[in-house]
């Protein structure tokens, strides 16, 4: 073999070997590169993800206290409208029982309570008490009973109250009790 020839062989085989190593070099950087943007492309993703779930948990928080406030405002507005048609029912009421107070029934009514409170106190001595504004009604009352019955130094809204001292007792069947518990106990059902 020449020189030549040993010199061409020589570049031959070292071309060869640059360039296969120059291709692996170029392979593995490729795959390097491909690796890494899947990585970039699996992390976008997954980071895009993220932002969308966030975005998403961000939305239904902000409905969710849009929807939240929307339902109190309508529950203050109903409460309102319930107290104002509470108050005006329970107007109408007094009125009523005003209206009823002069009528031959209410006479009836506080003659049967008065009963009821003498058989419940029994041989005890039982204070009969009615409202100033029966006041007009005292004689008949008692004739009708046949019992002492007291006007009482407070206005208590018609009805009686009974005081039975032996046994510390209270008969509260006074109109003003009767509607302030119906007051506090009244719901309007929705």
């Amino acid at each position: 073999m020449t020189t030549e020839e040993k010199l061409k062989h020589f570049l031959d085989v070292t071309t060869e070997s640059t360039n296969a190593k120059n291709a692996k070099v170029l392979e593995d950087y490729t795959n390097a590169l491909e690796k890494a943007f899947e990585e970039h492309k699996e992390e976008s993703t997954r980071k895009a993800a993220l932002q969308l779930k966030l975005s998403e948990d961000s939305f239904k928080k902000k409905q969710n206290a849009e929807i939240a406030r929307a339902q109190l405002q309508i529950r203050e507005r109903v409460s309102g409208l319930s107290e104002e048609l509470k108050a005006k029912l329970f107007t109408e009421v007094r009125d009523k029982l005003e209206r009823y107070m002069d009528t031959r029934e209410y006479q009836d009514y506080l003659v049967a309570e008065i009963r009821k409170a003498k058989e419940f106190a029994g041989e005890d001595e039982v204070l009969i008490y009615i409202d100033p504004a029966d006041s007009g009604k005292l004689n008949s009352l008692a004739a009708m009973t046949n019992t002492t019955v007291e006007v009482s130094k407070y206005g208590f809204g018609g009805g009686i109250r009974a005081l039975i001292r032996s046994r510390n007792i209270l008969i509260d069947q006074s109109f003003e009790t009767k509607l302030k518990e119906a007051e506090e106990t009244f719901v309007f059902q929705i």
